[in-house]
């Protein structure tokens, strides 16, 4: 018979079986002595989280979406994520999206029993209109929430890529997922407490789907941010200095260029290089499938 105590996430962790009597300074070095293994977790897990981002890749190319749903502390960490992908990247809100269990009154308070409900992972996720072309990327870091187990389940009966990210060597409840990143990240150190060293690790391998999957659809150039929006004073300012320094103009020059550009760094760039007009610029850049590198390197 299955038992959530067989969990690694849910064992207790000798590291910090003492640690109501130590001195605050002392619960901060096992805590951070803790979180230094997290990263390393996630090392392991790369050749699984590549597969997802080329399932991720694939969606977006053909007009599909990727859709994190989760419970608590994953279903927040998974609509964080998705909703920072339109500014930082330009790029249209549904191609990343948040489902969490309970709703949006979840993501302030808790809303207990809400992952133990399987038929509402179902409907949640049929409101979002999934489609057979979709990925959806259920996150579990016990693998205990039925909510998540039900919503991938219905996903593969529709045809849509599946990934399961759980933190255990083996989910509580299997789906045989086209892909199954498992982070491994051992015993909290508060028992059972998730919300730690499981959820360093599932904030860590979002970044790295939702990043790399932008990165290879062209909204990065080096490392800079040239496919930001341009929606407050700090990402104006970060654009205007990535164009003055990838054209090598002034502060102000940039800026002109910027506004003329309709705030698009990337055709900015390309009409100060090229020395052409916006309209000119935004077919550059349509032609090469919005990677600004391939414009540059016809200069």
């Amino acid at each position: 018979m299955k038992s959530r105590s067989n969990l690694t996430t849910e064992k207790q962790n000798p590291s910090s079986e003492l640690i109501d009597l130590k001195s605050t300074e002392e619960i901060l070095h096992i805590i951070n002595s803790e979180d230094e293994t997290v990263a390393h977790a996630v090392k392991k897990a790369i050749p699984q989280i590549s597969e997802t981002i080329s399932f991720c890749v694939s969606a977006i190319k053909n007009g599909n979406r990727i859709i994190y749903v989760g419970a608590g502390t994953s279903g927040r960490l998974g609509v964080l994520d998705a909703s920072e992908i339109p500014p930082t990247f330009s790029a249209p809100s549904e191609w990343f999206s948040g489902v969490i269990a309970g709703g949006e009154k979840a993501l302030r308070k808790s809303v207990e029993g809400a992952e133990d409900i399987p038929e509402n992972g179902i409907q949640d996720l049929k409101v979002t209109g999934i489609t057979n072309g979709d990925v959806i990327i259920g996150i579990s870091t016990s693998g205990a929430a039925v909510y998540v187990q039900s919503a991938l389940e219905y996903a593969q009966k529709i045809g849509a890529k599946t990934c399961y990210i759980t933190c255990n060597p083996e989910p509580f409840y299997h789906v045989p997922a086209d892909s199954i990143i498992k982070v491994e990240t051992g015993s909290e150190i508060i028992t059972g407490s998730t919300r730690m060293k499981a959820g360093t690790a599932t904030k860590m391998v979002l970044n790295m789907i939702s990043t790399t999957t932008m990165i290879k659809l062209g909204k990065v150039y080096g490392n800079l941010m040239v496919d930001l929006m341009v929606v407050n004073e700090k990402l104006m300012d970060r654009g205007i200095r990535i164009i003055s320094k990838l054209t090598n103009t002034d502060y102000k020059f940039a800026h002109q260029k910027l506004i003329e550009a309709d705030k698009s760094v990337k055709k900015a760039i390309i009409m100060i290089k090229k020395n052409c007009t916006l309209d000119q610029a935004e077919l550059m850049l349509e032609t090469a499938e919005g990677f600004l590198g391939r414009v540059l390197k016809e200069s």
